[in-house]
């Protein structure tokens, strides 16, 4: 939803807009592997400013999953919102109040109502500012669901990602895109996998040259914090003691 941003702050725009984009999610990093994460997945959204009410959002994606013959076990919830969202399932769906039922880029926030199946959130309708809508469906969580076809484990899972940024132009850097790329080649070499790529290969001699600058320069600087480690030799020091650099 970044690249709508604007139009949720824009009084003025009125109108409803859908697409189906890849994602990455970095905050999933510690979850791949356990069955129900992906970390790179294609979202289905549906964005609408001051158009589409809740209700209708709601009605929208009911429908949508009935045709994939999908009904969610249950919706959540937030209570500040549970009087006067709850009609607007009109008993098809039962609900269970969730405080958690909220959501924040930092700027744009709202309420929403999470949609799960199998113990599984599969999708959300949030509602920024109160007057618009967000919605989000995982493509590869209705396809784990609908067909049984489980995400890739840790080690695959990160492969995969790591081709398709690189696919998309992006090199390893120390910044944005860029870091996150090292950050998954670093990850890969970590766990003991390979990839049979340059940039894996690069990473991996960076890699031994910060572990030796590390042995080197710890007993000098016994007391440094992990922060002055990274922001002086950009050495990540808990990732030197998962390698067994104590």
């Amino acid at each position: 939803m970044q690249q709508y941003k604007p139009l949720f702050s824009d009084p003025s725009y009125i109108g409803t807009l859908a697409n189906s984009q890849a994602c990455l999610r970095m905050g999933d990093l510690d979850e791949i592997g356990d069955g129900t994460h992906f970390l790179h997945f294609t979202m289905l959204g549906l964005f609408s400013f001051r158009e589409m009410t809740v209700g209708d959002a709601i009605d929208f994606w009911i429908e949508f999953l009935g045709t994939l013959g999908l009904v969610p076990d249950h919706v959540t919830i937030h209570p500040d919102r549970l009087e006067d969202w709850t009609p607007l399932y009109r008993g098809r769906i039962p609900i269970v109040p969730d405080e958690e039922c909220t959501w924040s880029d930092g700027n744009v926030s709202g309420y929403c109502t999470e949609f799960y199946k199998d113990g599984i959130e599969i999708g959300n309708i949030v509602n920024p500012l109160g007057t618009c809508i967000d919605v989000g469906f995982g493509a590869e969580r209705l396809d784990m669901i609908l067909n049984g076809t489980p995400p890739d484990d840790a080690l695959a899972t990160l492969r995969d990602t790591v081709m398709r940024i690189v696919e998309s132009g992006y090199r390893p850097g120390n910044k944005e895109q860029g870091y996150v790329l090292r950050k998954l080649l670093r990850r890969i070499h970590v766990m003991g996998g390979t990839l049979d790529h340059p940039y894996f290969e690069q990473e991996v001699g960076r890699q031994q040259r910060l572990r030796s600058r590390y042995r080197r320069l710890r007993e000098k600087h016994p007391d440094m914090s992990p922060e002055w480690w990274f922001d002086t030799h950009g050495i990540d020091v808990a990732e030197m003691h998962e390698r067994g650099d104590e």
